[in-house]
């Protein structure tokens, strides 16, 4: 009998072992994560930001865990880019492919709702607190009367009467889904504001938080992203990114806390728009960040974090993971 005890005893120790190797390398789900968009902040303007030492925010979260290059595919715009962030799908799954070619994202398709579903809705919660509201709008679908002789571009006919049609908004569905949706804050400290309050109420709970800077973009289309103002603005993007970090810090939850900071776009070289400016960044204290990688990818990297199994996801993911290997095929 004795025996039989010692060779179970071994046997446990021994299971043990090989489970605890067998998850060698393997990251922990992580309790929260806050997804920070600096809209309109390029590629090289956030390189020159760094080198020259003015984005300590950033240089912090490089240091801590990964900087990596994101590169656009498809539309440069607003619309069309944090839909692909926030559901890690092309434009021909969401419907949104610019900022006037677009359709409510369908209902469960952003990471707010795959979380909520994923955790329950008690166990998470999800929240956007955003700068921008015409193209990060939650308007449905309307029709207006048009005026005799007025022509437009999406036009219907009822009852013998002629009207302008209107998509619904990207977030029409997706902001009833969230615990918490605030946009059209528009300046940078009530944005920043909002976000620190709401780590400080929910400090004890697990969360998702998207929050959303748009003076860089403001600023680039006034003056030109070679601007003084527009250096300034990203400035202030970076300042409440690190007030961020420190309040998380000060409440002893950066360990629990990932944090990502990216871009929908960049802006045209010396320009005030943005028609071509595919060159973007990821700034994140996720170490487990090895490749760079496109829009698309951002979604499905903070769902495995959060522990979800991606190949259950419905319909299949565009985009994968940035902390696995990933050679994208040819065709």
């Amino acid at each position: 009998m004795r025996r039989t005890c010692i060779g179970a005893a071994v046997f446990l120790v021994a299971m043990a072992v090989a489970l605890m190797a067998g998850s060698e390398g393997k990251e922990p789900p992580v309790k929260n994560v806050i997804l920070i968009g600096w809209d309109g902040a390029g590629r090289q303007n956030v390189k020159e930001g760094l080198e020259a030492g003015y984005l300590p925010a950033l240089q912090r979260l490089k240091d801590e865990g990964s900087l990596v290059a994101i590169d656009i595919l498809r539309t440069t715009d607003t619309k069309a880019g944090w839909t692909q962030i926030l559901t890690g799908y092309e434009p021909e799954k969401t419907g949104v492919f610019s900022n006037k070619r677009y359709e409510p994202i369908p209902k469960g398709y952003t990471l707010f709702e795959r979380l909520e579903k994923f955790f329950g809705p008690s166990k998470i919660l999800t929240a956007a607190v955003i700068s921008k509201k015409v193209n990060m709008g939650t308007d449905g679908p309307r029709i207006v009367p048009l005026k005799k002789g007025q022509k437009a571009k999406y036009q219907v006919t009822l009852d013998g009467k002629d009207y302008e049609a209107f998509p619904g908004k990207p977030y029409f569905h997706t902001h009833g889904a969230v615990d918490i949706f605030i946009n059209g804050l528009h300046w940078d400290k009530d944005v920043g504001k909002k976000a620190l309050a709401l780590i400080e109420q929910n400090k004890d709970r697990r969360f998702f938080f998207f929050v959303h800077f748009g003076e860089v973009d403001r600023k680039g289309h006034m003056f030109g992203e070679n601007s003084s103002r527009y250096v300034d603005a990203m400035k202030s993007a970076d300042t409440w990114t690190g007030r961020i970090l420190d309040k998380l810090e000060a409440l002893g939850m950066d360990e629990e806390t990932l944090v990502y900071v990216t871009s929908d776009h960049g802006f045209d070289e010396d320009g005030v728009k943005h028609f071509d400016a595919p060159y973007v960044w990821l700034a994140t204290n996720d170490g487990g960040v090895m490749r760079r990688g496109n829009r698309e990818d951002i979604a499905p990297t903070i769902m495995s974090r959060f522990g979800m199994d991606l190949d259950s996801v419905e319909p299949a993911l565009d985009g994968k993971p940035l902390t696995q290997p990933f050679t994208p095929p040819i065709w």
